[in-house]
């Protein structure tokens, strides 16, 4: 009798690992792109690159005529701390779209706290309240101008 063993341990070991090691690469594969940004260190303000067509490449922290390219938001003192603070959240358009008195953003800001779970704002507070108020205040709309009835050319709209 031949008392003979194999001992497959090691070969089952490498296995392991290599298919470990296969997961981990697809995983890469399906999710890489969505992790990549978050280790990538926060952009520096520079000049863009253009493409051939002229279009910027890079419109992160771009402001032109006074508006954040990227959040549509005015860029004044106090701007940075809206962005990071409000679009941890939301949409900076869901800011842009609203209009309020700083008694109104603070209402705003509360009821974000009660229901929305948005934390203590702490000093900072002050000075988002203090932004928004001064850039998207309440703006007085009335109705459109009347109609001039005598400078509009009449017809007669013939039906046959």
């Amino acid at each position: 009798m031949n008392n003979f063993k194999v001992d497959f341990r090691p070969l089952l070991l490498l296995i392991n690992i290599g298919f470990v090691i296969c997961v981990l690469f697809f995983c890469y594969l399906i999710f890489g792109d969505m992790l990549a940004p978050s280790f990538q260190p926060d952009p520096v303000v520079q000049k863009s690159a253009s493409t051939s067509s002229g279009n910027s490449v890079d419109d992160y922290d771009k402001v032109v005529d006074g508006i954040h390219v990227q959040t549509g938001l005015i860029y004044a003192e106090g701007f940075e701390i809206v962005r990071a603070t409000c679009t941890a959240c939301h949409s900076a358009k869901l800011v842009t779209q609203n209009r309020a008195t700083k008694e109104g953003w603070t209402q705003m800001i509360r009821w974000m706290q009660a229901t929305q779970g948005l934390w203590d704002l702490g000093k900072n507070e002050s000075t988002i309240v203090n932004y928004l108020a001064k850039h998207y205040a309440p703006t007085e709309v009335g109705r459109r101008a009347n109609l001039d009835v005598a400078a509009i050319e009449w017809y007669i709209l013939e039906l046959e």
